[in-house]
């Protein structure tokens, strides 16, 4: 069974943009031997148009061969006028609001979003599933999650849009690791405790 991994960029009380969920303020802390991390650990997780940027855009994924984002997240791309964020990925968008795809290699979940990361998970092969956000897919899709992957960034918001937009619940994870940063960044991995 392939993993579904939320890998997050959040402040350190836990919120991952403003109320609009804008995390433009986070981009700078990308530099040093943190993006130097990103690059060697997680080179698929940058989009396609960061990757020919900096010019990692032939490295082969490591983790992940499949993206599943919000309508909200996705949005930031379409507003640039990028149709494929990520491009060297299967991508999926979950929208009850966007009813066909500007793109042939964006798929719109509409509806039953947890069915469809079952469908996903249960297919063969060794590179897992990327949740790159937002708060409201990550809520509804808590139950599915087996990996959180929280790059927090040292900097307090006080309010804007939650990791996770969900009613209370207890879900336990075991911390797995934890990495420090020249610039402040930490990034924390957990496993879903079973």
């Amino acid at each position: 069974m392939r993993k579904l991994t939320y890998f997050i960029a959040c402040s350190i009380d836990g919120f991952i943009g403003d109320q609009d969920g804008d995390a433009s303020f986070m981009y700078p802390f990308v530099v040093g031997d943190f993006a130097e991390y990103l690059n060697t650990e997680y080179p698929e997780t940058s989009p396609s148009h960061v990757r020919r940027l900096i010019g990692t855009d032939g490295l082969p994924n490591k983790e992940y061969d499949t993206v599943i984002q919000g309508r909200a997240s996705y949005d930031v791309a379409l507003k640039a006028g990028i149709t494929s964020p990520y491009a060297h990925l299967r991508e999926y968008v979950a929208s009850r609001t966007l009813k066909e795809s500007p793109d042939p290699n964006v798929e719109i979940i509409s509806d039953d979003l947890v069915g469809k990361v079952r469908e996903l998970k249960a297919e063969e092969g060794e590179l897992g599933i990327y949740l790159c956000g937002g708060s409201a897919v990550a809520g509804a899709l808590i139950d599915e999650i087996d990996e959180l992957i929280i790059k927090t960034y040292p900097v307090v918001q006080g309010s804007g849009m939650p990791m996770f937009g969900s009613g209370f619940a207890i879900s336990d994870f075991t911390p797995d690791e934890v990495r420090s940063f020249d610039n402040g960044v930490l990034v924390r991995k957990y496993s879903r405790k079973r």
